[in-house]
């Protein structure tokens, strides 16, 4: 079983900034890939970055140069580093990893944390 612990959501003025954190722990052998998604009212989910196991990043077109994502590996923890935030980021932001474990590969999410962004 693994769990995936997020933290770091809340409510900032418009261009501030926030850090989120997701932390996965149980019988983990290895993570291939992790991510931040987002889900505003009315939308569907969204991924926003990714980062492999390697280092290597993407992200979607609408964060670029504002957000950044990073992972420790050593304590199978991702990051999201957000800054110069807009209104429109507003949502409810989920970590996710693609986790090989003593049972087999699966996908695994976070609870999810609010990110709101006032103008």
């Amino acid at each position: 079983q693994v769990q995936m612990v997020e933290s770091g959501g809340g409510l900032v003025q418009a261009g501030g900034s926030l850090r989120l954190s997701c932390a996965a722990s149980g019988s983990i052998v290895s993570i291939n890939v992790m991510g931040w998604y987002r889900q505003a009212p009315g939308k569907q989910r969204e991924s926003v970055a990714r980062i492999v196991s390697g280092g290597s990043t993407n992200y979607a077109d609408s964060v670029k140069g504002r957000f950044t994502i990073s992972r420790d590996n050593a304590r199978n923890t991702v990051y999201l580093q957000m800054n110069s935030l807009k209104p429109e980021d507003t949502a409810v932001y989920y970590c996710n990893a693609v986790v090989v474990s003593t049972t087999g590969v699966r996908n695994y999410w976070g609870q999810g944390t609010q990110v709101t962004v006032s103008s």
